[in-house]
């Protein structure tokens, strides 16, 4: 019992330190490196706003000599549009250097927290489709020479529209020719007049979600072979190549800045900034051609495009369990059609499904509670013998057929499953906007007047009373008899969605416990009967 006690003392810690810390200590915001701040970004300056690369290799054809991509914007760069694009989802602004300046979301339910239209890009980091040289002198060119538009405004609400962006440097033309979709993807080529080694970037990633909870944000690059490498911001310490990428993204937790191609792999650049957040840079030589999306990651719009794409939708270390978890929740949201009841049925499900895992963990958990005043008699007589005194613990347990670890194996074995929910619950884009009941009227954002972390907490030192607890420590005692209470302060501003997962759960364990608490006393009834037979 000892091992159990002490099992269940580290997840309850591990729980705390997990959530807890990364909610009151989040990471200390940095200032953004700036395009008009630095003296280093001058004409002819050797600095590189990127740190070099290795040599690298092209999409279009090897190039064993490329260097790195140079330095960004002159300071006079910085706010001129070129032109503009209007979709069904985004209004996007382009800047007389081929990049990406604004895109604001259109769609009602994405909005800041002061109402405004939600803005992906931040003017102080690295724009989508910024291209740079491995030459020195040609890239000081290019951010001197704007591009030209073939329009000076572009609607895409139905079919598609053209765009194309051209700039003439000194014995150089290079041209990117764009083509947007209503749904917000586009396809891009680029084309050079001449062989050079270049690089194209989907940017910094969005700066759109200011949340605390444990996210993961930064570059994602997937590979031919569905090999998915994660790059989190403050960790890029040196520069990576990766060959025979299907797919590179900026992302946050909700949004995503993306290139994709799954017929023609190409090679990835990713380089540390001044904060050892990633950069990432797609390396070409000669002509490019590559599909790209900024906005939501929205998994329908993601799997039309290709299932593959849905990749690109981060879900962390249970992804293999993540991925199908979502799926399932939303097949139920197409036949429910609300997000709320859906994640109250797929909970449901899930408890189904685990009920006879449970069922026989509290089995177990019920007859080492009545187990206990022996198995405390027993440690005192051979206290000074561990070899005696584990010796008659394990006679004891076979003699009743109870199992040590029976409560904590299947403790242990849903931890995935929580693990794969909870990231599946706070990175659905899906979630944003959505409403459940009455109040609730986003379950993306946390419950306004607390009433289900309350209520889940509440939940949660119910279902301790009528657990069967063996501790006798008062320190284990203490712990847990707080631990609904810091629950309840972690989750008063966890996203609604979380928190009703958590709350349902709760109470079909509450249900689960008296069905189990009946059932055992029946199984005694039953025994001392078998022994009166007996004896």
């Amino acid at each position: 019992m000892d091992l159990n006690k002490r099992l269940l003392i580290a997840l309850v810690l591990s729980f705390v330190i997990l959530f807890g810390f990364s909610y009151l200590f989040p990471q200390p915001k940095v200032k953004a490196e700036s395009n008009t701040t630095t003296t280093r970004q001058a004409a002819g300056s050797p600095v590189s706003a990127a740190p070099a690369a290795p040599s690298v290799a092209s999409a279009a054809a090897a190039s064993p000599t490329a260097s790195a991509p140079q330095k960004a914007a002159p300071v006079a760069a910085v706010g001129e549009i070129l032109t503009s694009v209007e979709t069904k989802k985004y209004r996007l602004k382009i800047d007389r250097f081929g990049r990406i300046a604004s895109t604001i979301l259109k769609e009602p339910k994405y909005r800041q927290d002061d109402g405004k239209p939600l803005e992906l890009i931040d003017p102080k980091r690295t724009r989508p489709l910024e291209l740079r040289f491995a030459d020195a002198a040609i890239n000081t060119e290019a951010f001197k020479i704007p591009y030209t538009a073939s329009a000076k405004a572009l609607t895409v609400t139905e079919g598609k529209g053209v765009l194309t962006l051209t700039q003439k440097l000194p014995g150089l033309t290079v041209t990117k020719t764009l083509t947007f979709y209503p749904e917000g993807h586009y396809d891009l080529k680029v084309d050079v007049s001449k062989r050079v080694d270049y690089f194209l970037t989907p940017g910094h990633r969005p700066e759109a979600d200011k949340s605390k909870y444990l996210i993961v944000r930064g570059v994602l690059v997937r590979d031919s072979e569905g090999i998915i490498t994660t790059v989190e911001d403050g960790d890029a310490k040196k520069t990576e190549k990766i060959d025979k990428a299907t797919i590179l993204s900026s992302f946050d937790r909700y949004y995503a800045s993306l290139f994709f191609n799954f017929k023609h792999p190409f090679s990835v650049v990713i380089t540390p900034d001044t904060y050892k957040d990633p950069l990432p840079f797609v390396a070409a030589k000669g002509p490019l051609e590559l599909q790209g999306y900024i906005g939501p990651k929205e998994w329908k719009l993601f799997a039309s495009l290709d299932k593959r794409l849905t990749d690109a939708i981060e879900f962390g270390w249970f992804t293999f369990l993540a991925k199908p978890f979502f799926r399932m929740m939303l097949a139920i949201y197409d036949f429910v059609g609300n997000w709320g009841w859906a994640i109250v049925l797929f909970t449901i499900l899930v408890k189904l499904v685990l009920f006879p895992l449970s069922y026989k963990g509290m089995m177990s958990m019920q007859k080492l509670k009545d187990l206990a005043p022996k198995m405390k008699e027993i440690k005192e007589r051979y206290g000074k013998d561990p070899a005696k005194m584990n010796q008659q613990m394990m006679e004891l347990y076979k003699k009743h057929g109870a199992n040590p670890m029976g409560g904590c194996l299947p403790m242990l074995l849903q931890i995935p499953v929580f693990f794969a929910l909870y990231r599946v619950l706070l990175n659905a884009d899906e979630l944003q906007g959505a409403p459940w009941i009455l109040w609730i009227t986003d379950l993306s954002r946390q419950d306004p007047y607390f009433v289900l972390p309350i209520l889940m907490g509440a939940t949660m030192f119910l279902q301790q009373q009528i657990t069967p607890n063996t501790m006798t420590d008062p320190l284990q005692q203490k712990i847990f008899k707080w631990f609904p209470v810091l629950m309840t302060f972690f989750f008063l501003t966890f996203p609604a969605g979380l928190v009703l997962y958590w709350l349902t759960n709760n109470i079909l364990s509450i249900a689960q416990q008296v069905y189990i608490n009946r059932a055992y006393e029946k199984y005694k009834v039953k025994m001392k009967s078998a022994k009166k037979a007996q004896g």
